[in-house]
């Protein structure tokens, strides 16, 4: 039976035509599919958006939630177009605004527009087609031959093909001279399917250096946010000396803002028991983001401040697995 699946057009590299200001998405969804030619599914298209992924904020991020929630029970699977800049972080936000979707949603893009010789773009789309109609239900970037979820996937060069790359779990399904593979992977547990948009936007996303004046976090919530991930060294250590990072977070909890204490090392987890610094700093209730993306703490945290958890409930949110975001064990 031929499957049905949707493509929803938001514009990016991949529809992407020559302007006196530069590339600027210009193609509609029917033309990406026509440039493809023949594929065995049956497929509807839906323009949505027509933007550089710069530009793609948290306004967007609903539509494109509520198009899918709207449409999931009329295809077997959806296909999001997307620019890689700020898809990471869509893919991400999706997963939690979408929990438990009982369909494959793929994000995908390019690195070259479609109309370009020799472009990226059209494997990449077939890609994320055979990805929507086989893969498990859930969110998922189909990028360079390899099937990522959305929530562990980061953008990790700015040219080359192989873009992006999902970061500590392998890819779900990939691409082999074999054809395509899809692996046994774990599920997040099954409940019914939800669209939540809700969101707080008032956070903030900092990188610890040498140096850093931990008096700019408290000028960050004078001003109005919400909660701050920092990306602290190593397995989540940071300055409690002279300019003492520590105490910082510690009062800034006190006073109800959550603090998430990832890595600046893209690889492996946050560990605050294993040295002195990140003890602590646990004991001033950093909450560690273990294994996560930066992209995947930051949108859980939005969410979860969205839902009006306080400090205690976004740290026992953020000891929950939601769609396989984090390794708990």
């Amino acid at each position: 039976m031929t499957k049905k699946l949707l493509l929803l057009s938001t514009g990016g590299t991949i529809a992407s035509v020559v302007s006196d200001e530069g590339l600027a998405p210009g193609e509609s969804g029917e033309e990406l599919i026509k440039m493809l030619g023949r594929l065995e599914y049956d497929i509807t298209v839906r323009d949505i958006l027509e933007l550089d992924s710069s530009n793609i904020q948290p306004e967007e991020w609903k539509i494109i939630a509520e198009a899918i929630y709207d449409h999931r029970n009329d295809y077997d699977g959806i296909v999001v177009s997307h620019g890689t800049d700020t898809m990471a972080y869509t893919a991400s936000m999706l997963t939690f605004m979408l929990q438990h979707i009982d369909i494959p949603i793929v994000l995908t893009g390019s690195q070259v527009p479609m109309n370009v010789i020799l472009s990226d773009a059209p494997d990449n789309l077939r890609l994320a087609f055979a990805a929507a109609a086989n893969c498990e239900p859930g969110v998922y970037i189909a990028f360079n031959r390899k099937v990522m979820r959305g929530c562990r996937s980061v953008k990790v060069r700015t040219t080359a093909f192989d873009a992006f790359e999902s970061v500590n779990v392998p890819p779900v399904g990939e691409v082999t001279s074999d054809g395509f593979s899809i692996r046994d992977h774990r599920h997040p547990q099954p409940g019914k399917s939800q669209l939540n948009t809700k969101i707080d936007t008032h956070v903030s996303l900092v990188k610890l250096f040498p140096g850093f004046d931990p008096a700019l976090l408290h000028a960050m919530a004078k001003n109005g946010c919400h909660g701050i991930v920092i990306e602290a060294y190593g397995l989540g250590g940071m300055t409690s000396i002279r300019r003492n990072m520590v105490a910082a977070v510690g009062e800034l909890i006190r006073n109800g803002i959550p603090i998430i204490t990832s890595s600046q090392c893209l690889y492996e987890r946050s560990d605050l028991t294993k040295y002195e610094v990140g003890r602590l700093a646990l004991l001033e209730g950093a909450i560690s983001a273990r294994d996560m993306t930066s992209e995947s703490a930051i949108t859980k945290l939005m969410w979860g401040l969205g839902q009006g958890m306080d400090v205690k409930e976004i740290t026992d949110f953020f000891n929950t697995d939601v769609a396989g975001e984090v390794t708990l064990d």
